[in-house]
C-alpha cells in the first residue's frame, strides 16, 4: 500500500524535467573563466594606467559589484545566470546579485524597512558564516602554528 509521500515522491519523478547536467557544467564553467578573464583583463588595464597593485585589485571587485549590481538593477542578470547557472556565482557577482535583487523586491516598503532592513537577508547568512568560518580557521592555524 502506497502511502501518501510515496505517490508524491513517485509523481515528482514522473513529472520532474531532467536536467541536462553536462551542458550545465559547460556553460557554467565557460561564463565563470569568461568573468575570471574579464577581471583578469581590467586588472591589465588598471595596472596600465599607472595604479598600484592593491588598489587595482580593489578596482576590479568594486567593478565587478558595478556591474553585477547594475545589470540586476536593469533586470539582465538574471538572464544571464539562468543561462550560465553557477557560472555567475563567482563570489564577488553572485553576492552583488543578492543584495540588489532583495533591494528591489523590497523597495515597496521603503527605503528604511523595506531595502535597507531587508537586503541583506540573502546575503547576510554568507557574511555570517563566512566571517565565523574564517574566524575558526585562524584559530585552527594559529594552533597549529604554535604547536609546530
Amino acid at each position: 500500500m502506497n502511502t501518501d509521500k510515496e505517490t508524491y515522491k513517485k509523481y515528482v519523478k514522473d513529472h520532474a524535467q531532467k536536467s541536462p547536467t553536462l551542458k550545465n557544467c559547460v556553460y557554467a564553467f565557460l561564463v565563470g573563466g569568461f568573468l575570471c578573464a574579464c577581471a583578469e583583463g581590467l586588472f591589465t588595464l588598471y595596472m596600465s594606467l599607472g595604479i598600484s597593485e592593491q588598489t587595482t585589485r580593489t578596482l576590479v571587485s568594486v567593478t565587478f559589484i558595478f556591474i553585477a549590481g547594475l545589470l540586476t538593477g536593469i533586470g539582465v542578470f538574471d538572464d544571464i545566470a539562468r543561462f550560465a547557472g553557477a557560472g555567475t556565482l563567482v563570489p564577488i557577482t553572485g553576492f552583488a546579485n543578492s543584495i540588489v535583487a532583495s533591494a528591489i523586491d523590497d523597495k515597496s516598503e521603503g527605503f528604511i524597512l523595506g531595502v535597507g532592513a531587508k537586503m541583506f537577508t540573502v546575503a547576510g547568512p554568507v557574511i555570517v558564516y563566512g566571517t565565523l568560518s574564517s574566524a575558526i580557521y585562524g584559530v585552527i592555524y594559529w594552533i597549529c602554528g604554535v604547536l609546530s
